[in-house]
């Protein structure tokens, strides 16, 4: 086996411009560590009920990025590992009673040590890092400490670019050429009325992007329950931000409540991955996909609407 040591990171990291940017930097380095046969990055989407996972070698890394998805309740050690925030490391003979479908399929393949690894978030993680090895692994402290490392930082980079894009998921930009994306944003106080004032500029900056009715109403529901949370878990002021890109309808609450705002603990429930909340049920049904994300300064939750088709005319 070869030998490990902690190193600067990886250079694509810190200059990154997207998440796809981000995993595509972390799947290049972990590839290039000893006895690396195939890598793979997940983070969390929907609210927690499913990731988004990006794989390699099997995807071209310098090609667009082609994400799937794994059901967040599936009982494999990466969700396992997203979950509980306990890394799951050892040669993969180690894992044939719980994981026996995944160990048969990738002893077939060539798999003999496997590592996975959670991104640390501030209340929970964001996602994991999975390693396969195609030879048995002794897990050394240096070794344990370069993939710490990677999976430390590249945590931190998905959290710049997402800082950077005020919460809007990964993902939703348009391909090829496509009109500018039309933004709008609001500040609210920490206020019963914040919600009805988001109401009303959702309606009126959608009717001013020529969004038709149904969408804009199923856009209003939604955004009022995020603002409701806001109100009663951060205590604070918060920003209302919209944005039309390509027939895709991003909007993003970002509250300033502080890291511990709307933590596991403070909602009582110890399941970083579960729905919290009836009003975040509702946009889980109506959104085609939401999620949320806390930082140190507090937390952004979003929701993003597919304009159908009659809507993506209007507002062209």
């Amino acid at each position: 086996m070869g030998s490990y040591r902690e190193g600067s990171g990886p250079v694509g990291l810190a200059g990154a411009a997207d998440v796809d940017s981000v995993a595509r930097a972390v799947l290049r380095e972990l590839l290039a560590l000893p006895d690396v046969r195939r890598v793979g990055v997940a983070l969390v989407e929907g609210g927690g009920r499913r990731l988004r996972f990006l794989t390699a070698p099997d995807d071209v890394l310098d090609e667009p990025a082609q994400w799937c998805h794994i059901d967040a309740y599936d009982d494999v050690p990466l969700t396992s590992v997203v979950r509980t925030g306990v890394p799951v490391l050892g040669d993969l003979d180690g894992f044939g009673e719980r994981y026996a479908g995944l160990v048969a399929t990738q002893r077939e393949a060539g798999t003999r040590a496997l590592a996975v690894l959670p991104l640390p978030g501030i209340a929970s993680p964001i996602g994991g890092l999975l390693v396969y090895y195609d030879r048995p692994q002794d897990f050394s402290d240096a070794q344990r400490g370069v993939l710490t490392t990677l999976a430390r930082q590249a945590a931190d980079a998905v959290r710049r670019v997402r800082a950077r894009g005020v919460g809007a998921p990964e993902g939703t930009a348009p391909t090829g050429a496509a009109a500018p994306a039309q933004t709008a944003s609001l500040s609210l106080e920490d206020d019963p009325r914040a919600p009805g004032l988001a109401r009303r500029f959702l309606r009126q900056t959608l009717a001013g992007w020529g969004v038709a009715d149904d969408p804009t109403e199923t856009a209003e529901l939604c955004l009022s329950e995020l603002v409701t949370n806001a109100v009663i878990h951060a205590g604070a002021t918060s920003e209302l931000i919209l944005t039309l890109d390509d027939g895709m309808l991003t909007v993003a609450v970002r509250d300033h409540g502080g890291a511990a705002a709307t933590s596991a603990e403070v909602l009582g429930d110890d399941d970083p991955l579960r729905v919290f909340g009836r009003g975040l049920v509702l946009v889980d049904a109506l959104s085609d996909s939401w999620g949320s994300e806390q930082d140190a300064v507090g937390t952004t939750s979003w929701f993003v609407l597919d304009l159908p088709d009659d809507a993506r005319s209007a507002a062209s």
